[in-house]
Formats: structure tokens, C-alpha cells, sequence
């Protein structure tokens, strides 16, 4: 990484608008967040540390999941008495600014050191909750239930067990059997839509999942980075993360580095039985790609889509989405969070060229789903 470069390019006015939108949009639910990121843009030396971050990870999560790391490393700073992910009960009040002022002050070094060197990790397996849905209607839209996952850019791979967690939402379950150590996620069913509790369950035969920067969750600090890039206030994800390393670290499932995981992907589907049918998938991950990486890589996975008969499942943030299909218009009155939520394009092979449609909006993590996808008729591709 150019520090030089990245100094350079940084404008600190832009980065404290960055931090006062993410509080504005993102921290409704979480006082604690909400009050660091105010504290943080009118706090030149706090913003300057993220002069370290590449220009695609100068974000306020990052800084908040650097802050929450050391914290959770056991800092022994006043400071971790405002975070409940380590027993900290004190509610934002006059002392925080002074407290994270000097908590920045002490841990410069270290804070830096993170948000140079790490990125944001958005191992939610909430959104396993859309994902799983999204299989069955592939099975049941194709005939086809042997199925092969590939997680693009998966980080510690947890979304690679979605077939062995179970699923809630409320008038519906699927998924596995809830069970001690199956991870559970809770998900609310908006509109009118739903989907089938009948549809057929698809057997996962392949599972693989590449990222740049895997991390290993086996890795004791690696894996204290995914619990810092989780909300302090929120417990049930904390849980639930924890149950799904766990489960991974039995399990082992496959993650492995990739530079170009376009072109891994390629390689992958070239490698799998005739009979089953090569799923990518991907997740808040294209927002991480500059331009001229995004145009090249929605160029390749729609040629391995027709060519090779994959079936891409793309769940990213409105702008991203895949495909010329709109979804169904919002209301009116409706809040930034539905604004921002997931859209999912599922793309498939055509007679000519890839179709593709949004099945689906969702919470980002998974904690509400919008179902679009009709009852699944069988594809004549």
C-alpha cells in the first residue's frame, strides 16, 4: 500500500461527511456508534488515522471495527466501559468525546496499524436467510437439486454452511432442525409474497469459497476481528457468530485465497460433474471493486452464466444490482433502510443471452426479507 498515495488523496472533510452520514443512515439502532462517529468528525486527529486506509476502505465501519478491536482485546481503557461485547454498561454521556479522544491518543499506533492493513468483514450469515430461500426456488424453477456453492469473496466462509442452519421467521421455518449447536437466525417476512415452505430441499455436493484475504477461523485474532465489526449492543449476532465459527471449525469447510476470483470461478465450474449445478454466489462485495474490476468482473461471470450454465445469485446494495430488471417500486414513506436494503438478482443462462430478475430485498444482515420470486415453474434452459 502507497501511504504517500493515500495521503495525498485524503480529504478529511469528505471522510467527517462520511462518518456524519453513517450515523444519520446506519446507527439508529446503536447509541454507541451514533455518538463515535459524531465524536470522530470533529476530531482531526481521529479522522487522520484513516489517511492509512485504501481509498475503497476509508469507511466509518472500519474505523468503529478498529476502535472495537482493540477493545475486545482487552485494552483496559476507560473506554470499553461504554461497550456491552465486553460487559460495559455506561451509556453515551459528556465524558465519551474526552474518552475516545484519549483512547485514540494512547492506541495510535495499533488503531492505525488495523485500519491500514484490514478491511471491513461482512460475514453475516443472516443473510443466509435469503440465501437459503433462493436455493430452493433454483431447485425447484430447474429440477435440478444437486447443487455446487461458491462463495465470492467470503471472508471466513460461513455462509458456505447455509443448509445446516436453521431458519425462523415466524410463520415459516426452514433449514435444519433447530438443535444445540445450530446456528439460528430470525428473520421478519415483509409483503405479500413468501416463500414456499414445500419447495425442494437442494443437496449441497461442492462447497468452495475464495476471497483475496480469507480468514481463517481458526485464527483466534482474525475471528476477534469478525466479532469487532459486529455492533457492541447487538448479542443475538455476537451468538450467532460464534456458533457458526464453531461449527465451521468442525465442518472445515473450503476457503481458500484468490487474487482474481472471477477467474477462479471459471475454473471451478470447468471442474464439476455435468449433473449438478454450479451456484456463485456473492454478497456486499462488489461495492469493494473500483470501476474498471467491477465492469471486468460482471463481464466474465455473465460469459461463465451462459457458456458454462451457472446460476449467480448477487446480493448487493441497490446501485450494484445485477441486470437490467427493476424491482417492484418502493412507498413514498419509506426509510432509509428499506432504500438501502439487499437486492438480489438471480441470473441464469438464456437462449441467447443470460436473463436475469430480483427475487428478493432484504435487511442487509438478513433481518428482514421481501420475497419477489413467483412460485418456481420449471425452466425450459
Amino acid at each position: 500500500m502507497n501511504h504517500d498515495a493515500n495521503h495525498a488523496a485524503f480529504d478529511p472533510a469528505q471522510m467527517a461527511r462520511r462518518l456524519v452520514r453513517f450515523a444519520d443512515d446506519e446507527c439508529r439502532d446503536e447509541p454507541l456508534y451514533d455518538a463515535l462517529c459524531r465524536i470522530g468528525a470533529a476530531s482531526p486527529d481521529i479522522l487522520a488515522l484513516m489517511q492509512a486506509a485504501a481509498p475503497e476502505q476509508r469507511r466509518a465501519n472500519l474505523l468503529l471495527a478498529a476502535v472495537h478491536d482493540l477493545v475486545l482485546a482487552g485494552s483496559g481503557h476507560a473506554l470499553a466501559a461504554y461497550f456491552p461485547s465486553v460487559g460495559g454498561v455506561t451509556a453515551v454521556d459528556a465524558a465519551l468525546p474526552a474518552h475516545l479522544r484519549d483512547f485514540s491518543t494512547q492506541h495510535r499506533g495499533p488503531l492505525r496499524e488495523r485500519i491500514a492493513t484490514r478491511s471491513t468483514q461482512t460475514n453475516e450469515i443472516g443473510r443466509c436467510a435469503v440465501l437459503w430461500p433462493v436455493l430452493q426456488h433454483l431447485a425447484a424453477s430447474t429440477g435440478r437439486t444437486r447443487l455446487a456453492l461458491l462463495d465470492l469473496g467470503c471472508s471466513a466462509g460461513l455462509n458456505l454452511g447455509v443448509d445446516a442452519y436453521a431458519f425462523d421467521y415466524g410463520s415459516l421455518r426452514l433449514g435444519a432442525a433447530a438443535a444445540a449447536g445450530v446456528p439460528q437466525v430470525r428473520c421478519t417476512l415483509r409483503g405479500t409474497l413468501h416463500p414456499p415452505g414445500d419447495a425442494p430441499v437442494p443437496t449441497l455436493v461442492e462447497r468452495l469459497g475464495i476471497d483475496p484475504a480469507p480468514v481463517d477461523v481458526n485464527d483466534e485474532a482474525a475471528v476477534r476481528w469478525l466479532r469487532a465489526c459486529l455492533w457492541p449492543h447487538d448479542a443475538p449476532r455476537r451468538q450467532r457468530l460464534d456458533a457458526a465459527v464453531a461449527l465451521a471449525r468442525r465442518r472445515r469447510w473450503p476457503v481458500r485465497r484468490e487474487a482474481d476470483c472471477a477467474l477462479a470461478a471459471q475454473a471451478w465450474a470447468e471442474s464439476l460433474a455435468p449433473d449438478v449445478l454450479p451456484v456463485v454466489f456473492n454478497s456486499w462485495v462488489l461495492t469493494y471493486l473500483a470501476p474498471d474490476a467491477l465492469a471486468r468482473h460482471r463481464t466474465l461471470m455473465t460469459e461463465l452464466v451462459q457458456r458454462r450454465g451457472v446460476a449467480w445469485i448477487s446480493a448487493e446494495e441497490p446501485r450494484l444490482r445485477s441486470g437490467d430488471e427493476l424491482p417492484p417500486p418502493l412507498p413514498p414513506q419509506a426509510d432509509h433502510e428499506l432504500r438501502a436494503g439487499t437486492l438480489w438478482a438471480l441470473m441464469q443462462p438464456g437462449a441467447q443471452r443470460p436473463h436475469c430478475r430480483v427475487v428478493a430485498r432484504s435487511h442487509p444482515h438478513g433481518k428482514w426479507l421481501e420475497w419477489w420470486a413467483p412460485a418456481a415453474q420449471r425452466s425450459a434452459t
